[in-house]
């Protein structure tokens, strides 16, 4: 297996092969699904690990005394030869991680295999491919938890016993200096807690981040505005309590927590700062000075730890294992949420890539993790539900017919029911520039008529005929859901650029059988009828709302209404559910304008109907809901959407009326008659990437994000818990 090491003598960082641990009694063997870079102590030691003999020295004061004590016992060579054995030896990094139990060792009856499990320890849970660990450092991980969040467990229970020490009460104020992950980890407690919190960090963006989280607000431990928050916030008292979640060798945490704490305040070190206590300052205010031991009661003891002696919970209420579990349900309950502390998420075998960059300085994060292979197919799918969101590979570049580019753009569809009869081809027929050359369907009947009315050149029920002709310069892809997969995946690798209505797939293999044609063909000239964000009211009400720095709330109210019976939609069996047939344009008319692709998916549906509440959660932490409703009046329009961020509201009811509420209002002019979907734009964007081979009017990955998404709905109406949306790579 692999595994990250370090030399601490040369600085030099490896993933070695080693062996596989044994798997030993009282323990388990975890496979990893991912694991967290811990920025604060990882990168420290690393970067001591660079630093020069000296300068290893002066930075850890503890072990020259050891040497020096070493030197006295055994004598110099001795101690020379012991010092440097150990310096030019790899060691180990990593302290919290995921993964999927892979062996079970006597003594356990807790977990099996297969269960997904949350892991603690610098010597358990390190980055690694697998590794052991023993009972009380592992918790199994809730149903519904991303296996990624659950990385965090480690981290959590620092910050968690950090908190705990504090002993926050309702109602009380405090002060969390230092919002790396840590703080902003405690930030997230202390507001869950009920305590407003005042955050402390020279990093404007990570005070941005903190407020986000709760804290009601932050600043620069240099500016006054931190001390007049304070002041506003406590009557002019003082904080009731400290949060030392700092490092480096300054002094000013330290002298900003007594100046800030009320009388006999509590002040908590949980990182690892310089502590040099004014003493007039923390006698006067007979100040509360407390250390939190890492991840809680338990840590150091090897009893506990290797052992499995737990303490009883009469006497030890919290120990490591309990705030680990503990932390992990909050994370379930959604009362803390990580997501928007990931600020990047790295493949394994890029481990090395990825610390230099972070010690660089090119690689600026809160919270990194480590991908490991296989972890999607490992990774407790079976109680935390995940969909992978294929990756898109292209074995070449994109191919792009040759073209004069005075040449009309030749098209051929395939399919010409109600939907490419009524809105695609209206808008093409008459289009300069544009050739009908030729319609395919099932039956020469249907062929025959688009022919006559839209003018195409021919009619025939022979798709390969058409797929072979290198004149044709792009294929519409217009039939029943059940068949827009395979036509698709058969047209690029036919070399055709192609544009299909929704859906893409209907399922995951469905999808995976689209982008492995873009993979062996290099063609990726692919487009999905996703027309809501082309259109023009939808266009000019998200120029006016403007940028968003905020997450945002968004809310989509589609009255899609009952069918009639007999109507195609209804054969589920063969041509999925409603919602997997058109439930994309709203999850992309979402992403669209939240600029980003969702993450997870929570899906719920209303007993005896085919109503539906769809959340998606967003990278930035917005959220988009989608109600998808059958028994609605009929009368009622039939899609209205609510952007809410940043002090501005945007509505959008049914493409007829548009407004925008913020320091100034606008309102659309209303046009009773006129309900663009934006179909004649989508259309004109097509035609003018097929013609230039520019790119094509939404990125590929896009499509594939959405349709992946559309796919976890029905994943997660059948689990009943959110789907995370995995990255695939």
């Amino acid at each position: 297996m692999k595994q990250v090491v370090q030399n601490y003598k040369s600085g030099e960082l490896a993933v070695l092969d080693v062996p596989v641990p044994g798997c030993k009694p009282g323990g388990v063997l975890v496979r990893s699904a991912y694991s967290l870079i811990s920025t604060g102590t990882e990168l420290m030691k690393v970067s001591e690990a660079g630093m020069s003999m000296l300068g290893k020295a002066r930075s850890r004061p503890d072990q020259v005394a050891k040497v020096m004590q070493s030197v006295a016992t055994n004598g110099v060579p001795a101690t020379y030869r012991k010092v440097m054995g150990k310096l030019d030896s790899y060691t180990p990094l990593g302290y919290s991680l995921c993964g999927v139990v892979e062996q079970v060792g006597t003594g356990i009856d807790d977990v099996k295999v297969g269960d997904l499990v949350a892991c603690a320890g610098n010597e358990h849970a390190l980055h690694a491919e697998l590794n052991w660990v023993p009972k009380n450092l592992y918790a199994p991980v809730p149903d519904g938890l991303a296996p990624r969040h659950a990385a965090f467990g480690t981290v959590g229970s620092i910050a968690m016993q950090g908190v705990r020490r504090g002993e926050p009460q309702l109602g009380e104020v405090a002060l969390v200096i230092g919002l790396g992950l840590i703080g902003q980890l405690v930030v997230q407690l202390l507001a869950a807690s009920g305590v407003r919190v005042v955050g402390v960090d020279p990093d404007p963006e990570r005070c941005e981040l903190a407020e986000r989280l709760g804290a009601t607000a932050c600043g620069d431990p240099a500016s006054a505005a931190v001390e007049n928050s304070v002041a506003e916030l406590t009557g002019g008292h003082g904080v009731d309590q400290v949060y030392l979640a700092a490092g480096g060798g300054s002094n000013q945490p330290v002298e900003l927590a007594a100046r800030l704490s009320r009388d006999r305040g509590r002040v908590v070190d949980i990182g690892k700062c310089r502590l040099d206590l004014p003493w007039n300052a923390y006698y006067e205010k007979e100040l509360d000075v407390r250390f939190s031991r890492s991840y809680g009661p338990g840590r150091y003891d090897p009893e506990y730890e290797l052992e499995g002696r737990d303490y009883p919970i009469g006497y030890v209420r919290w120990t490591e294992r309990r705030n680990l579990a503990c932390f992990l349900d909050l994370l379930a309950r959604g009362r803390v949420d990580v997501e928007p502390l990931v600020s990047h998420i790295s493949d394994f075998d890029d481990a090395v890539e990825t610390y230099q960059r972070l010690k660089d300085g090119d690689l600026k994060a809160v919270a990194v993790l480590f991908r490991y292979p296989e972890q999607k197919e490992e990774a407790g799918e079976a109680e935390a539900p995940a969909v992978a969101v294929p990756a898109v590979r292209r074995s070449g570049g994109a191919s792009t017919p040759a073209r004069s580019a005075k040449a009309p753009v030749r098209l051929a569809f395939v399919g010409a029911g109600n939907y490419a009869t009524s809105m695609l081809l209206p808008h093409l027929a008459q289009r300069d520039g544009v050739e009908l050359s030729t319609v395919v369907t099932t039956t020469a009947l249907s062929a025959a008529n688009a022919k006559r009315k839209f003018g195409f050149a021919e009619a025939t029920t022979d798709l390969d005929a058409v797929l072979g002709d290198k004149s044709i310069d792009a294929v519409f892809v217009v039939t029943r859901h059940s068949s827009h997969a395979e036509l698709t995946r058969r047209a690029l690798l036919a070399g055709k650029t192609v544009f299909v209505e929704k859906p893409l797939a209907l399922t995951e293999d469905e999808l995976a059988g689209v982008l492995a044609a873009v993979e062996e063909s290099g063609n990726d000239r692919l487009q999905v009828g996703f027309n809501r964000r082309f259109a023009p009211l939808l266009q000019e009400a998200r120029k006016r709302f403007g940028a968003r720095t905020g997450p945002a709330s968004l809310r989509y109210l589609v009255n899609a209404g009952r069918l009639q019976h007999g109507s195609w939609y209804l054969q589920q069996g063969t041509e999925g559910s409603r919602f997997a047939g058109e439930g994309g344009h709203f999850i992309d008319t979402a992403s669209w304008l939240l600029e980003a692709d969702p993450v997870s998916v929570y899906a719920v549906a209303a007993s005896g109907n085919e109503d539906l509440q769809v959340v998606l959660h967003y990278p930035d932490g917005s959220t988009a809901t989608i109600s998808y409703v059958t028994t609605g009046a009929p009368s009622f329009p039939k899609e209205t959407l609510d952007l809410v961020a940043d002090g501005k509201v945007l509505r959008l009811d049914d493409f007829v009326r548009a407004s925008v509420y913020g320091r100034k209002r606008w309102v659309s002019s209303r046009l009773p008659k006129a309900r663009d979907k934006g179909q004649s734009a989508e259309l004109a964007a097509f035609i003018k990437a097929v013609r230039t081979g520019g790119p094509m009017p939404v990125p590929l990955e896009s499509l594939v994000a959405t349709t992946s998404a559309t796919l976890a709905v029905q994943a997660g109406l059948v689990g009943g818990v959110p789907v995370t949306l995995a990255r695939a790579r």
